[in-house]
């Protein structure tokens, strides 16, 4: 098992320490740093800031939002970032939800998976320094009716099999996770339930003629140590409500169904009902602590590191570590504290 960060995104004034606990996962050994982006920070610049200041961690997207560029545009940033950074960048894509892509990118979410599987060619078509052609729903490359012509990247990328992720929850998308990616993105990852997401993913993988072996399953987990259980799980309430309950409307909210598949159903209808009726506090209330505990990894760091093989035997090869601390030196704590319990389980490469 290896450790990861995510750094999120920033909406805030705290971008510069998001930095610094990215340059301390450098040093304590973390395999790879992961900047999201909703529509505050976006990804590859943070990414690029933190590539500059560390000499061997990875970077991830995670993700970069599809309705957000065009494939090509996609690919000339990935491979800029991966021959800067001399092969350390990794590509994570996913559709983001409806809201986001219509209300701020404008692009309409229709066919989700259609579109990213056309894309994920287009991009490693591209990356591969392949003249890009591509007649498809909803891209075609060159346009058919005007002076454009195929064309090649113009830079050599440091790596034509730069890894491809996918940020993916309803069982067809993890279908195609399996099928065209080279790892996968989680998100209210449980190892109780692991087969729920899993089971859809093998489907894809099994589709593509091959397993699980070099297929990297990387579970974004909240981390929040300390010694009482109530306490630590209270700053996840709010967190968790708000997917469950407000990212997406009563007709399609992908955390929502998952939570759902987990078993959460009656909750996660009370968590929705709260949230959407503009009660999020009586809607983090109302989440339930085991789907808390379930999710994340919270308690001393015994606790963790016992936790820790829950999630191997379930599958996950990466943790990426989400921390809640609001200050870099809270964030370092359990940086360090997560790279002690790997050592302590004895899971780690």
């Amino acid at each position: 098992m290896r450790l990861g960060l995510n750094v999120g995104y920033v909406a805030g004034p705290d971008v510069a320490e998001r930095v610094e606990t990215a340059v301390l996962a450098d040093e304590l050994g973390y395999d790879v740093v992961w900047a999201a982006e909703a529509y505050g920070s976006d990804a590859p610049t943070l990414l690029s800031w933190i590539g500059a200041r560390t000499s061997r961690i990875d970077l991830g997207s995670a993700i970069m939002q599809i309705p957000a560029r065009t494939p090509a545009m996609t690919a000339m940033t990935a491979a800029t970032l991966d021959r800067l950074s001399e092969g350390r960048f990794r590509l994570g894509l996913g559709v983001s939800g409806p809201q986001v892509s219509e209300g701020w990118h404008g692009v309409r979410f229709e066919k989700p998976l259609a579109r990213t599987r056309e894309y994920v060619e287009i991009v490693r078509a591209a990356l591969a320094r392949e003249t890009v052609r591509h007649e498809g729903e909803f891209f075609t490359l060159p346009l058919p009716d005007g002076p454009g012509k195929a064309l090649k990247l113009m830079l050599h990328p440091q790596r034509a099999d730069l890894p491809v992720y996918l940020a993916s929850v309803g069982p067809k998308n993890l279908e195609l996770t399996g099928e065209i990616a080279d790892g996968w993105l989680a998100i209210f990852f449980a190892p109780e339930h692991a087969s729920v997401s899993l089971d859809p993913l093998d489907a894809g993988l099994a589709r593509a003629g091959r397993g699980r072996d070099g297929f990297d399953v990387v579970a974004t987990v909240p981390v929040v140590v300390g010694d009482d259980l109530e306490t630590c799980a209270a700053p996840l309430r709010p967190y968790t409500a708000l997917y469950v309950g407000g990212m997406g409307s009563r007709k399609q909210n992908f955390y929502n169904a998952l939570a759902r598949r987990m078993g959460f159903d009656d909750a996660a209808q009370e968590v929705q009902d709260l949230y959407l009726d503009h009660q999020p506090r009586e809607a983090a209330a109302a989440v339930p602590f085991e789907l808390i505990d379930q999710t994340a990894l919270i308690g001393p760091r015994e606790r963790i590191a016992e936790r820790l093989h829950a999630y191997a035997e379930a599958g996950a090869t990466t943790i990426a570590v989400s921390t809640f601390g609001e200050t870099h030196d809270e964030r370092a704590a359990v940086l360090r504290t997560m790279a002690d319990a790997l050592d302590a389980s004895g899971l780690g490469e």
